[in-house]
């Protein structure tokens, strides 16, 4: 009897155990249901609706707004109008014959060709005298100019300068730098001194005098001939 009460007793308080194990399960969930619901409502009692920023106008010129369509019409209606000119409208009204105006008298084909001169000119072209030389000169590249090409000139025939006689005499020797523009047949047109001697015995006067017989190769760019100015150095020394 004894052990049979016994397992009563431990039968009850199992049952009460999981009885109060639920009943605290289940407060304990309704308490977090109820906190979230809570802190919901006082986020959504407390926050507030967002403003758009103020925007102040301070002077006419931030305060533009496009015309309206019906005000753009009406202009548009009445620039048309202002342009629109009236016909002159003339009431033509009959008049006496001794008041009309005398009648245009047109020229016929056959009178407007009688205007014409009988003779025709037949010599168009006049005393027209064309300088060549002159025109070609003009066309040749300057001293200074700078003129590209893909072959250099190149020295065909050599004539040796004339050595002066007073330096000869005096026992001068010297070098200049001669300057001579070649043309597009090879011939020298032109020559000067780029650099003189300092000797004053003559030397440059007889470096142009060569240089203007010397006969070159011309320079080719493009494969074309081309007139260029071309730099070369002149010694004189005695033997």
């Amino acid at each position: 009897m004894r052990t049979r009460s016994l397992l009563l007793d431990s039968y009850e308080l199992k049952r009460t155990y999981q009885r109060n194990m639920a009943i605290g399960f289940g407060v304990s969930g309704a308490a977090h249901v109820l906190g979230i619901l809570l802190v919901i409502l006082i986020g959504s009692l407390s926050s507030k609706p967002v403003q758009a920023p103020e925007i102040v106008i301070t002077s006419k010129q931030n305060l533009i707004a496009p015309p309206s369509l019906s005000q753009t019409q009406e202009q548009i209606k009445l620039a048309v109008q202002e342009h629109i000119t009236k016909p002159n409208i003339v009431n033509l009204k009959p008049v006496p014959d001794e008041e009309a105006p005398e009648e245009t008298d047109m020229k016929t084909q056959e009178e407007l060709a009688n205007l014409a001169p009988s003779t025709p000119v037949e010599n168009l072209e006049g005393n027209i005298n064309v300088d060549v030389d002159r025109v070609v000169d003009e066309l040749l590249p300057t001293p200074d100019e700078f003129v590209p090409f893909e072959q250099a000139p190149v020295q065909i025939t050599s004539v040796q300068p004339k050595y002066p006689e007073l330096a000869q005499r005096a026992s001068i020797q010297g070098a200049v730098w001669v300057k001579a523009l070649v043309d597009k047949e090879g011939k020298v047109r032109d020559a000067i001194i780029a650099k003189e001697s300092g000797a004053n015995a003559g030397f440059e006067e007889a470096a142009i005098e060569a240089a203007k017989q010397t006969v070159w190769k011309p320079a080719i760019s493009n494969g074309q001939p081309i007139a260029v100015w071309v730099t070369y150095k002149v010694e004189f020394k005695l033997k």
